[in-house]
């Protein structure tokens, strides 16, 4: 086998990618790129009754997004294709052949029907039906009929599946790069579906010849897969094969109260799970995504590394190439790693304002043409950007800093309207116009002294002038600096604003 570091990303294009599995891949990713290995994206859809078309182009598109590119995949084909599993259908059936001429499997005859009914009657006395070493020499299968008349049911084209042949009485130590020794006994589990009479493997069987004969070396995946470790290990030995090493990772929380976390807790609670936007083929409903909401790729990946490993260090500001450097799979923790939305938001904040200005501008000047038909100059937004870049965590944060530079105030909040507009407000307001209209420069240079010696002159209070300003430019007492907003609105509009709210206001 290769000594070269190979692992897999493997989901099931049943649906949207979940944070969690863009977790589990980003995993992958460090770890191979850490040890300068390769990176395999195999897309498993052997299941026909749960794929959903566009789930496979979603799940390149936010590999794509993130970063994490796969260097060997259906879309980037490498010497161990193909990398869909339905396209490898034909080689399935001869494993599966193999496991029973080495009496590792076994032909199962039974109906749905006949399995119903055991099961009912274990629960009767409150058992769980098992089909496995205790009772399997007594149902329908190869192992009881004869060889003759398993031929003649194979051959009379009787449905049946094939089942693995869990050994008896034997105690499993297998190790988990994550969670350390495990034990496992044999008698406690069931002769798992390998192979069914309608060609395609279950994933147990396909996943296991997929790892082997792509030769991955490290197998990182859910801990949802931890009840089929003694399986998979049982079937490299019964194959003759040598096991990669497995890590299993924690699960991601729910934000609040237990459980894994969910589509419905971002319903509920109105934050993205999953990376890009989802409409369900079947139902048209869309489910937000990270892309959508604004988040930066860099942000989310720096949020979902987070969620179940750490360095050792207080660090938890990394870039792509810094998190390779750090990984290490024995620093990612057992237990689940809880959700936090306001977390989420804190690296998008951190991770926007490391964003160049004049790229934020440009996108800006983009926005405000395709949401609100606005036109402008990339000079204006970047000085809006420039002005308020602190303040943003999303794009739209631009606009709702920003709005009263591109839109006049046609009203005025009453409570702030009450606290900055008094009886003597009027004639003052008028005054300032007069001292406006003779100025010529209204940079902010040049603005801001003048007003301050104007008021000055005037023996006003600063507040008198400023509070009543701020009020007529944005409609309401918020926004950065006021000199800052007079220089950039320019003379004519910030006199046309002012002379609005004396009429109105009056």
């Amino acid at each position: 086998m290769n000594s070269k570091v190979r692992v897999r990303f493997a989901p099931s294009p049943t649906g949207p990618l979940h944070i969690g599995g863009l977790r589990t891949a980003l995993y992958n990713y460090l770890f191979a790129k850490k040890h300068e290995g390769t990176f395999i994206l195999r897309v498993e859809d052997t299941d026909n009754s749960r794929y959903v078309e566009g789930a496979e182009d979603y799940i390149k598109e936010a590999l794509d997004w993130c970063g994490l590119t796969p260097d060997e995949s259906p879309f980037h084909d490498g010497e161990f294709g193909p990398y869909r599993q339905s396209e490898r259908k034909a080689i399935y059936k001869d494993y599966a052949q193999q496991l029973i001429d080495n009496g590792h499997a076994y032909y199962a005859f039974d109906t749905p029907e006949d399995l119903d009914k055991l099961r009912q009657e274990q629960e009767a006395f409150g058992d769980k039906f098992i089909y496995g070493a205790h009772n399997r020499n007594e149902l329908n299968n190869s192992l009881k009929v004869s060889e003759k008349e398993t031929l003649e049911y194979i051959e009379s084209g009787k449905p049946y599946v094939i089942r693995f042949k869990m050994p008896m009485a034997k105690q499993l130590a297998i190790r988990d790069n994550i969670r350390g020794n495990i034990q496992i006994k044999t008698n406690d589990l069931d002769d798992k579906i390998l192979f069914k009479s309608d060609g395609m493997p279950t994933y147990h069987l396909a996943n296991i010849v997929d790892d082997h004969l792509m030769e991955i070396t490290h197998v990182i995946r859910g801990e949802e897969w931890l009840p089929s470790l003694a399986l998979h290990v049982l079937l490299y030995d019964a194959f003759g094969w040598k096991a990669p090493k497995f890590a299993h990772l924690p699960l991601i929380l729910k934000p609040f109260g237990k459980g894994k976390l969910s589509k419905r807790d971002g319903d509920k609670h109105g934050f993205p799970v999953f990376p890009l936007e989802w409409k369900d083929p079947a139902t048209g409903a869309i489910s937000s995504g990270y892309r959508e909401e604004f988040y930066l790729p860099e942000a989310t990946i720096n949020m979902l590394a987070l969620l179940g490993w750490n360095d050792g260090t207080e660090q938890e500001l990394y870039s792509l190439e810094e998190l390779v450097d750090k990984f290490s799979i024995e620093r990612v923790h057992k237990a689940g790693a809880k959700f936090n939305p306001e977390k989420t938001k804190w690296f998008q904040h951190q991770y926007i304002q490391k964003v160049d200005d004049s790229v934020l501008a440009e996108e800006f000047k983009d926005w405000l043409r395709a949401e609100k038909q606005i036109e402008t100059t990339l000079d204006f937004t970047l000085k809006i950007v420039s002005l308020l870049k602190e303040r943003l965590t999303f794009m739209p944060d631009l606009w709702n800093e920003s709005y009263f530079f591109f839109q006049a105030p046609t009203q005025f909040n009453p409570k702030s309207s009450k606290k900055a507009w008094k009886e003597d407000t009027a004639p003052i307001m008028t005054n300032f116009i007069s001292f406006l209209e003779a100025e010529t420069d209204f940079s902010k240079e040049q603005i801001q002294p003048k007003i301050k010696g104007w008021i000055t002159d005037q023996g006003l209070g600063f507040g008198k002038v400023m509070m009543p300003l701020r009020l007529a430019l944005v409609g309401d007492m918020k926004g950065p600096d006021v000199f800052e907003m007079v220089s950039l609105l320019g003379k004519t509009e910030a006199i046309n604003r002012l002379k609005f709210a004396l009429n109105t206001l009056n």
